[in-house]
Protein backbone atom coordinates (compact mmCIF):
# COMPACT_ATOMS: atom_id res chain seq x y z
CA UNK A 1 0.00 0.00 0.00
CA UNK A 2 1.40 3.46 -1.08
CA UNK A 3 0.28 5.52 2.13
CA UNK A 4 1.26 9.63 2.81
CA UNK A 5 1.61 10.47 6.45
CA UNK A 6 0.99 14.80 7.30
CA UNK A 7 2.26 15.74 10.74
CA UNK A 8 1.09 19.65 11.22
CA UNK A 9 3.85 20.30 14.29
CA UNK A 10 7.44 21.02 13.17
CA UNK A 11 9.42 17.84 13.05
CA UNK A 12 12.88 18.62 14.32
CA UNK A 13 10.92 20.38 17.77
CA UNK A 14 10.61 17.34 19.71
CA UNK A 15 6.82 16.63 20.48
CA UNK A 16 4.01 13.78 21.35
CA UNK A 17 3.10 13.49 17.44
CA UNK A 18 5.98 14.22 16.01
CA UNK A 19 7.14 10.73 17.26
CA UNK A 20 3.82 8.67 16.67
CA UNK A 21 4.21 10.03 13.05
CA UNK A 22 7.65 8.47 13.05
CA UNK A 23 7.37 5.55 14.32
CA UNK A 24 4.08 4.66 12.41
CA UNK A 25 6.16 5.37 9.32
CA UNK A 26 8.89 3.19 10.11
CA UNK A 27 6.86 0.51 11.54
CA UNK A 28 4.80 0.80 8.51
CA UNK A 29 7.74 0.78 6.21
CA UNK A 30 9.01 -2.22 7.73
CA UNK A 31 6.06 -4.14 6.68
CA UNK A 32 6.63 -3.64 3.36
CA UNK A 33 4.61 -0.49 2.80
CA UNK A 34 5.60 2.24 0.61
CA UNK A 35 5.46 5.35 3.33
CA UNK A 36 6.10 8.90 3.01
CA UNK A 37 5.76 11.96 5.80
CA UNK A 38 4.70 15.29 4.61
CA UNK A 39 5.91 18.18 7.34
CA UNK A 40 6.79 21.00 8.25
CA UNK A 41 10.21 21.82 9.92
CA UNK A 42 12.85 25.00 11.05
CA UNK A 43 15.38 23.28 8.48
CA UNK A 44 14.87 20.92 5.56
CA UNK A 45 17.99 19.37 6.40
CA UNK A 46 16.56 17.82 9.65
CA UNK A 47 14.47 15.61 7.31
CA UNK A 48 14.88 11.96 5.53
CA UNK A 49 14.63 12.62 2.08
CA UNK A 50 14.10 9.25 1.37
CA UNK A 51 10.62 9.30 2.08
CA UNK A 52 10.20 13.28 3.86
CA UNK A 53 8.75 15.97 2.28
CA UNK A 54 9.19 19.37 3.99
CA UNK A 55 6.06 21.10 4.09
CA UNK A 56 7.87 24.74 5.05
CA UNK A 57 8.47 26.43 7.86
CA UNK A 58 5.54 27.35 10.57
CA UNK A 59 4.14 30.13 12.97
CA UNK A 60 4.10 29.07 16.64
CA UNK A 61 0.51 29.52 18.38
CA UNK A 62 -0.79 28.31 21.96
CA UNK A 63 -2.71 25.54 21.95
CA UNK A 64 -3.85 23.05 24.09
CA UNK A 65 -1.12 24.16 27.23
CA UNK A 66 1.42 23.74 24.46
CA UNK A 67 2.49 25.64 21.58
CA UNK A 68 1.03 24.20 18.13
CA UNK A 69 2.26 25.15 14.64
CA UNK A 70 0.46 27.07 12.37
CA UNK A 71 0.79 26.65 8.30
CA UNK A 72 -1.33 28.13 5.92
CA UNK A 73 -1.67 29.90 2.58
CA UNK A 74 -0.61 29.49 -1.40
CA UNK A 75 2.83 28.27 -0.52
CA UNK A 76 1.98 26.02 1.86
CA UNK A 77 -0.91 24.69 -0.84
CA UNK A 78 1.33 24.20 -3.86
CA UNK A 79 3.67 21.80 -1.45
CA UNK A 80 0.24 19.97 -0.74
CA UNK A 81 -0.30 19.96 -4.41
CA UNK A 82 2.80 18.36 -5.75
CA UNK A 83 2.96 16.14 -2.70
CA UNK A 84 -0.07 14.78 -3.49
CA UNK A 85 0.52 14.54 -7.61
CA UNK A 86 3.96 12.97 -6.66
CA UNK A 87 3.31 10.39 -4.03
CA UNK A 88 0.47 8.45 -5.82
CA UNK A 89 -1.04 7.58 -2.39
CA UNK A 90 -4.01 4.71 -1.97
CA UNK A 91 -4.27 6.67 1.17
CA UNK A 92 -3.50 9.84 3.08
CA UNK A 93 -3.74 10.01 6.89
CA UNK A 94 -3.43 13.23 8.20
CA UNK A 95 -2.49 13.60 12.30
CA UNK A 96 -4.99 16.98 14.10
CA UNK A 97 -6.40 18.17 11.08
CA UNK A 98 -8.69 20.74 13.01
CA UNK A 99 -5.26 22.99 13.57
CA UNK A 100 -4.90 26.16 11.39
CA UNK A 101 -1.76 23.51 9.71
CA UNK A 102 -0.66 21.93 6.60
CA UNK A 103 -3.18 18.96 8.00
CA UNK A 104 -5.85 21.01 7.43
CA UNK A 105 -4.68 22.10 3.48
CA UNK A 106 -4.26 18.30 2.95
CA UNK A 107 -8.05 18.06 3.67
CA UNK A 108 -8.98 20.65 1.76
CA UNK A 109 -6.79 19.85 -1.22
CA UNK A 110 -6.63 16.11 -1.31
CA UNK A 111 -9.70 14.14 -3.21
CA UNK A 112 -9.70 10.52 -1.75
CA UNK A 113 -9.32 8.13 0.61
CA UNK A 114 -8.56 10.28 3.92
CA UNK A 115 -7.91 9.18 7.46
CA UNK A 116 -7.19 11.31 10.54
CA UNK A 117 -5.77 10.67 13.42
CA UNK A 118 -7.33 13.54 16.29
CA UNK A 119 -4.53 13.74 19.77
CA UNK A 120 -5.27 16.64 21.25
CA UNK A 121 -7.54 16.54 24.81
CA UNK A 122 -8.67 19.91 25.72
CA UNK A 123 -12.16 20.56 26.40
CA UNK A 124 -12.36 24.17 26.17
CA UNK A 125 -10.61 24.65 22.72
CA UNK A 126 -11.34 28.93 21.50
CA UNK A 127 -9.87 27.55 18.50
CA UNK A 128 -12.50 24.74 17.88
CA UNK A 129 -14.86 26.51 19.54
CA UNK A 130 -14.39 29.33 16.82
CA UNK A 131 -13.87 27.28 13.28
CA UNK A 132 -15.03 23.95 14.12
CA UNK A 133 -18.30 24.84 12.39
CA UNK A 134 -16.20 26.52 9.63
CA UNK A 135 -13.95 23.71 9.27
CA UNK A 136 -16.37 21.28 9.22
CA UNK A 137 -16.94 20.90 5.33
CA UNK A 138 -13.49 19.65 4.86
CA UNK A 139 -13.18 17.75 7.76
CA UNK A 140 -16.12 15.54 6.45
CA UNK A 141 -13.94 14.50 3.51
CA UNK A 142 -12.51 12.46 6.64
CA UNK A 143 -13.00 8.59 5.31
CA UNK A 144 -11.83 7.12 8.75
CA UNK A 145 -11.30 8.84 12.05
CA UNK A 146 -9.09 7.71 14.98
CA UNK A 147 -8.06 9.00 18.51
CA UNK A 148 -5.60 8.29 20.85
CA UNK A 149 -7.65 8.09 23.84
CA UNK A 150 -11.59 7.99 24.63
CA UNK A 151 -11.00 11.81 25.86
CA UNK A 152 -9.73 12.78 22.31
CA UNK A 153 -12.19 10.84 20.51
CA UNK A 154 -15.13 13.05 22.77
CA UNK A 155 -13.12 16.03 22.10
CA UNK A 156 -13.38 15.57 18.41
CA UNK A 157 -17.48 14.35 18.95
CA UNK A 158 -18.19 17.29 20.46
CA UNK A 159 -16.48 20.18 18.63
CA UNK A 160 -16.28 18.18 15.12
CA UNK A 161 -19.26 15.90 14.98
CA UNK A 162 -18.88 12.21 13.68
CA UNK A 163 -17.00 9.51 15.87
CA UNK A 164 -13.64 8.15 15.53
CA UNK A 165 -12.50 4.12 16.79
CA UNK A 166 -9.81 4.54 19.61
CA UNK A 167 -6.27 3.25 18.91
CA UNK A 168 -3.90 4.73 21.14
CA UNK A 169 -0.31 6.04 20.80
CA UNK A 170 2.25 3.05 20.83
CA UNK A 171 5.95 1.96 21.77
CA UNK A 172 8.79 0.14 20.37
CA UNK A 173 8.28 -2.19 23.75
CA UNK A 174 11.85 -4.00 23.28
CA UNK A 175 13.76 -0.97 22.70
CA UNK A 176 12.91 0.45 26.04
CA UNK A 177 12.50 -2.99 27.88
CA UNK A 178 16.45 -4.20 27.04
CA UNK A 179 19.69 -2.19 27.74
CA UNK A 180 22.06 -0.80 30.49
CA UNK A 181 20.35 2.15 32.82
CA UNK A 182 22.28 5.68 33.00
CA UNK A 183 25.66 5.35 34.14
CA UNK A 184 25.92 6.05 37.78
CA UNK A 185 22.33 5.51 38.20
CA UNK A 186 21.04 1.69 38.75
CA UNK A 187 17.59 0.76 39.45
CA UNK A 188 18.08 -0.59 43.38
CA UNK A 189 21.92 -0.47 44.03
CA UNK A 190 22.72 3.49 44.00
CA UNK A 191 19.85 4.69 46.60
CA UNK A 192 16.30 5.60 45.93
CA UNK A 193 15.36 7.43 42.51
CA UNK A 194 12.47 8.69 41.23
CA UNK A 195 12.52 10.13 37.68
CA UNK A 196 10.42 13.02 35.85
CA UNK A 197 10.82 13.71 32.12
CA UNK A 198 9.16 16.65 30.36
CA UNK A 199 9.28 19.97 29.34
CA UNK A 200 10.48 22.49 32.67
CA UNK A 201 8.36 25.27 31.03
CA UNK A 202 5.03 23.76 30.92
CA UNK A 203 3.02 24.75 34.00
CA UNK A 204 0.36 21.14 32.71
CA UNK A 205 3.50 19.23 33.45
CA UNK A 206 3.17 19.82 37.16
CA UNK A 207 6.82 19.44 37.93
CA UNK A 208 6.47 22.12 40.85
CA UNK A 209 3.76 20.20 42.45
CA UNK A 210 6.70 17.17 42.35
CA UNK A 211 9.30 19.29 43.71
CA UNK A 212 6.78 20.54 46.39
CA UNK A 213 6.19 16.60 47.30
CA UNK A 214 10.39 15.91 46.87
CA UNK A 215 10.75 18.24 49.83
CA UNK A 216 8.65 15.22 51.97
CA UNK A 217 10.17 12.48 50.54
CA UNK A 218 13.60 14.08 51.26
CA UNK A 219 13.04 14.44 55.09
CA UNK A 220 12.02 10.46 55.13
CA UNK A 221 14.89 9.58 52.89
CA UNK A 222 17.82 11.96 53.08
CA UNK A 223 19.93 9.94 50.25
CA UNK A 224 16.61 10.27 47.79
CA UNK A 225 17.75 11.37 43.95
CA UNK A 226 15.43 12.78 41.64
CA UNK A 227 16.38 13.03 37.88
CA UNK A 228 15.09 15.63 35.51
CA UNK A 229 15.23 15.32 31.87
CA UNK A 230 13.35 17.52 29.24
CA UNK A 231 13.83 20.70 27.49
CA UNK A 232 13.83 24.33 29.05
CA UNK A 233 15.23 26.98 31.12
CA UNK A 234 17.18 25.19 33.34
CA UNK A 235 18.34 27.74 35.50
CA UNK A 236 14.43 28.74 36.04
CA UNK A 237 14.45 25.01 37.44
CA UNK A 238 16.84 25.15 39.54
CA UNK A 239 15.04 28.63 41.51
CA UNK A 240 12.31 26.42 41.75
CA UNK A 241 14.44 23.89 43.22
CA UNK A 242 15.81 25.99 46.23
CA UNK A 243 18.62 25.56 48.45
CA UNK A 244 16.96 22.51 50.05
CA UNK A 245 16.59 20.10 46.89
CA UNK A 246 19.34 21.13 44.97
CA UNK A 247 21.41 18.35 46.64
CA UNK A 248 19.18 15.79 45.22
CA UNK A 249 17.84 16.98 41.88
CA UNK A 250 19.70 16.06 38.91
CA UNK A 251 18.88 18.04 35.79
CA UNK A 252 20.09 15.84 32.73
CA UNK A 253 18.58 17.69 30.08
CA UNK A 254 17.39 16.77 26.66
CA UNK A 255 17.76 12.83 26.27
CA UNK A 256 17.77 11.21 22.93
CA UNK A 257 15.75 8.29 22.48
CA UNK A 258 18.67 5.66 23.81
CA UNK A 259 19.59 7.68 26.56
CA UNK A 260 15.76 8.08 27.65
CA UNK A 261 15.23 4.09 27.68
CA UNK A 262 18.33 4.32 30.19
CA UNK A 263 17.14 7.07 32.06
CA UNK A 264 13.88 5.21 32.51
CA UNK A 265 15.72 1.92 32.90
CA UNK A 266 17.54 3.44 35.95
CA UNK A 267 14.60 4.83 38.10
CA UNK A 268 12.62 2.72 41.17
CA UNK A 269 9.88 4.96 40.41
CA UNK A 270 8.38 7.22 37.60
CA UNK A 271 6.93 10.08 38.43
CA UNK A 272 3.91 12.21 36.47
CA UNK A 273 2.45 14.71 38.35
CA UNK A 274 0.50 16.13 35.01
CA UNK A 275 -1.99 18.64 35.63
CA UNK A 276 -4.23 18.85 32.48
CA UNK A 277 -4.41 18.69 28.89
CA UNK A 278 -2.98 15.09 28.25
CA UNK A 279 -4.88 12.94 25.63
CA UNK A 280 -2.80 9.82 26.34
CA UNK A 281 0.72 9.86 28.24
CA UNK A 282 3.07 7.90 26.10
CA UNK A 283 5.82 8.48 28.51
CA UNK A 284 3.79 6.12 31.13
CA UNK A 285 3.90 3.08 28.47
CA UNK A 286 7.37 3.66 27.83
CA UNK A 287 7.95 3.40 31.75
CA UNK A 288 5.88 0.52 32.02
CA UNK A 289 7.95 -0.54 29.01
CA UNK A 290 11.12 -0.19 30.88
CA UNK A 291 9.98 -1.58 33.88
CA UNK A 292 9.25 0.95 36.20
CA UNK A 293 7.35 1.47 38.56
CA UNK A 294 4.87 4.35 38.29
CA UNK A 295 2.99 7.38 40.10
CA UNK A 296 0.86 9.85 38.29
CA UNK A 297 -1.99 11.76 38.43
CA UNK A 298 -5.65 10.99 38.25
CA UNK A 299 -5.92 12.25 34.56
CA UNK A 300 -8.42 10.55 32.68
CA UNK A 301 -6.22 9.63 30.05
CA UNK A 302 -3.57 8.41 32.66
CA UNK A 303 -6.20 6.30 34.53
CA UNK A 304 -6.98 4.38 30.98
CA UNK A 305 -3.11 3.49 30.61
CA UNK A 306 -2.67 2.38 34.13
CA UNK A 307 -5.85 0.68 34.27
CA UNK A 308 -7.22 2.82 36.87
CA UNK A 309 -4.63 1.87 38.92
CA UNK A 310 -3.46 -1.51 38.69
CA UNK A 311 -0.58 -0.57 37.05
CA UNK A 312 0.15 2.20 38.47
CA UNK A 313 -0.49 4.21 41.47
CA UNK A 314 -2.66 7.02 40.48
CA UNK A 315 -3.09 10.28 43.22
CA UNK A 316 -5.28 13.59 43.15
CA UNK A 317 -3.71 16.14 40.69
CA UNK A 318 -2.17 19.15 42.19
CA UNK A 319 -1.44 17.33 45.19
CA UNK A 320 2.12 17.47 47.13
CA UNK A 321 0.86 16.05 50.74
CA UNK A 322 -0.92 13.40 48.29
CA UNK A 323 1.88 12.79 45.83
CA UNK A 324 4.61 12.86 48.40
CA UNK A 325 2.93 9.82 50.20
CA UNK A 326 2.16 7.84 47.24
CA UNK A 327 5.90 7.77 45.90
CA UNK A 328 7.15 7.38 50.28
CA UNK A 329 4.60 4.08 50.41
CA UNK A 330 6.27 2.84 47.11
CA UNK A 331 9.70 3.54 47.96
CA UNK A 332 8.44 1.72 51.22
CA UNK A 333 7.89 -1.36 49.18
CA UNK A 334 9.89 -3.27 46.88
CA UNK A 335 7.34 -5.97 46.73
CA UNK A 336 5.17 -3.42 45.72
CA UNK A 337 7.41 -2.04 43.20
CA UNK A 338 8.22 -5.59 41.74
CA UNK A 339 4.65 -6.52 41.21
CA UNK A 340 3.89 -2.50 39.52
CA UNK A 341 7.07 -3.72 37.12
CA UNK A 342 5.81 -6.91 36.73
CA UNK A 343 1.97 -5.50 35.52
CA UNK A 344 3.58 -3.06 33.51
CA UNK A 345 5.45 -5.27 31.34
CA UNK A 346 2.09 -7.08 30.36
CA UNK A 347 0.27 -4.03 29.97
CA UNK A 348 2.90 -1.86 27.55
CA UNK A 349 2.83 -5.16 25.08
CA UNK A 350 -0.64 -4.03 24.37
CA UNK A 351 0.75 -0.91 23.06
CA UNK A 352 3.72 -2.23 20.65
CA UNK A 353 4.24 -0.42 17.51
CA UNK A 354 3.69 -3.82 15.63
CA UNK A 355 0.24 -4.42 16.96
CA UNK A 356 -1.01 -1.17 16.72
CA UNK A 357 0.08 -0.53 12.98
CA UNK A 358 -1.72 -3.40 11.95
CA UNK A 359 -5.16 -1.66 13.63
CA UNK A 360 -3.96 1.24 11.71
CA UNK A 361 -3.71 -0.66 8.50
CA UNK A 362 -7.18 -2.44 9.19
CA UNK A 363 -9.08 1.45 9.06
CA UNK A 364 -7.14 2.58 5.93
CA UNK A 365 -8.49 -0.93 4.15
CA UNK A 366 -12.05 -0.13 5.26
CA UNK A 367 -11.64 3.19 3.17
CA UNK A 368 -9.63 2.50 0.08
CA UNK A 369 -12.03 1.42 -2.71
CA UNK A 370 -10.87 -1.63 -4.75
CA UNK A 371 -10.09 -0.38 -8.45
CA UNK A 372 -10.62 3.81 -7.06
CA UNK A 373 -7.52 5.28 -7.36
CA UNK A 374 -4.94 6.81 -5.63
CA UNK A 375 -5.34 10.01 -4.06
CA UNK A 376 -5.41 13.34 -6.07
CA UNK A 377 -5.46 17.12 -5.52
CA UNK A 378 -8.58 18.85 -6.38
CA UNK A 379 -8.17 21.96 -9.07
CA UNK A 380 -6.74 25.18 -7.53
CA UNK A 381 -9.95 27.30 -8.53
CA UNK A 382 -12.73 24.39 -7.02
CA UNK A 383 -10.94 24.99 -3.26
CA UNK A 384 -12.34 27.43 -1.32
CA UNK A 385 -14.27 27.56 1.77
CA UNK A 386 -18.33 26.46 1.21
CA UNK A 387 -20.35 29.37 2.32
CA UNK A 388 -23.85 27.99 2.38
CA UNK A 389 -22.91 25.51 5.13
CA UNK A 390 -22.86 22.61 3.13
CA UNK A 391 -19.61 20.36 2.22
CA UNK A 392 -17.50 21.33 -0.90
CA UNK A 393 -17.97 19.76 -3.80
CA UNK A 394 -15.38 18.96 -6.61
CA UNK A 395 -16.00 18.07 -10.63
CA UNK A 396 -13.30 15.84 -9.76
CA UNK A 397 -13.77 12.21 -9.20
CA UNK A 398 -10.55 9.93 -7.91
CA UNK A 399 -8.19 8.25 -10.96
CA UNK A 400 -10.04 5.15 -12.24
CA UNK A 401 -13.62 5.85 -11.35
CA UNK A 402 -13.93 7.36 -14.97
Amino acid sequence: MRIGLVCPYQWDVPGGVQYHVRDLARTLRGMGHHVEVLTPAEREEALDPEWMTWAGRTVPVPYNGSMASMQFGPVSAARVRRWLRDGNFDVVHVHEPASPSVSLLVCMIAQGPIVATFHAATTRSKWLAAVGPMARPWLERISGRIAVSDFARRVQVEHLGGDAVIIPNGVHVAAFAEGPPLPGYSRGVDGPTIGFLGRYDEPRKGLPVLLEAMRTVQRRYPGVRLLIAGRGDAEEVRALIGADLQASVALLGELSEEDKGAFLRSVDVYCAPNLLGESFGVILIEALAAGAPIVASDLDAFKRVLDDGAAGVLVRRGDPPALAGALCALLDDPDRRAELSARGAVAAAGYDWDVLARRILAVYETVVVPDGGPVVAEDEHLVSAPTDGKRARSTLRWRGQG
